[in-house]
């Protein structure tokens, strides 16, 4: 199976990265700086799982010379629509798209430029970062890979994926309840990136703070709220593991949307956030805090767009 990985950032660099490592056929799309430092460097994972150095096959945009069998996506949601347009040639009539995007506004992006066909359900679990020497930093043990049709059909295609992603150094599997799992993962990204950025502060520092842990599960139940009320009820393990993990004393996890802040970089707001209120209201559903952290974070980016 030929697969095409659009970006090598932290979490396109890092799966596409172990399926190289593992001996798949990978080519990563890149912008070309980021293609000369690769071609330089090597793709540079490190990692508790095991550091690698990778030379990956590169393609920039106006280079693809064929198609795919399935292009996993992984830019920023603020990078999607130049990433279409680059991507484009690479998709032939059986082309998978695998996006590993947060939230799920990029479905309709997705649906809008290349027809409902092509597109697959994706959802990654993985702390990663890219330093400042453009390495690939894992965080935590953690490391997921999920995809599946978001019709919830078992499908021949989704067979071949998956048998292509297994044995490649991290867990993957084939969902039928792909969209289930899409919003889930959204309802703690948007705890998550929200209670963080807004507070400033890791998940312990927040707890540790005089009502911190009734914030971050009130944003919760706001992020909750708004997943049921479009059909999608987050489960009871879920909120279980959820409500324990944003509360957790001394934790040190935080969002890579306040990763990306501290570090004075764009954040995907508008995407985890913004999309989620913006439903929210659609929908009737009272979300206060969600709102509070929208707004901050929009102050935030508009500051750094006028730099």
């Amino acid at each position: 199976m030929r697969i095409l990985v659009v970006g090598a950032g932290a979490t396109g660099g890092y799966f596409g990265g172990r399926l190289a490592q593992a001996g798949r056929d990978v080519t990563f799309l890149v912008r070309p700086r980021r293609g000369e430092q690769l071609r330089a460097e090597g793709l540079r994972l490190l990692s508790p799982h095991g550091d690698a150095t990778i030379s990956p096959e590169l393609v920039t945009a106006g280079h693809i010379a064929s198609t795919y069998d399935v292009a996993v996506l992984s830019v920023k949601a603020y990078a999607l629509d130049q990433a279409l347009d680059d991507l484009a040639p690479a998709v032939g009539p059986d082309t998978m798209l695998l996006p590993l995007l947060n939230g799920l506004r990029h479905l309709d992006t997705l649906t809008k430029r290349f027809g409902e066909k092509p597109v697959l359900g994706g959802v990654c679990v993985v702390a990663t970062m890219l330093d400042d020497e453009g390495r690939i930093v894992q965080l935590a043990d953690t490391q997921e890979l999920v995809y599946g049709e978001l019709s919830g059909a078992a499908s021949a295609r989704v067979a071949a994926l998956d048998k292509a992603m297994q044995g490649a150094g991290f867990t993957a599997r084939a969902s039928q309840a792909i969209a289930q799992e899409m919003w889930e993962k959204w309802v703690f990204l948007a705890t998550l990136g929200g209670i963080t950025c807004l507070m400033r502060g890791t998940v312990g520092e927040i707890e540790a703070a005089p009502g911190g842990a009734d914030l971050a599960l009130q944003l919760f139940a706001e992020c909750a709220a708004v997943a049921t009320a479009s059909g999608h009820p987050p489960g009871e393990k879920f909120t279980a593991r959820i409500k324990a993990t944003v509360t957790a004393p001394g934790s040190p996890l935080a969002s890579s949307m306040y990763r990306d802040l501290q570090r004075q970089r764009s954040v995907e707001a508008d995407h985890i956030l913004g999309d989620l209120l913006a439903r929210a209201r659609r929908l009737r559903v009272p979300a206060p805090l969600l709102a509070a952290a929208f707004a901050n974070l929009t102050i935030y980016q508009r500051r750094l767009s006028a730099r």
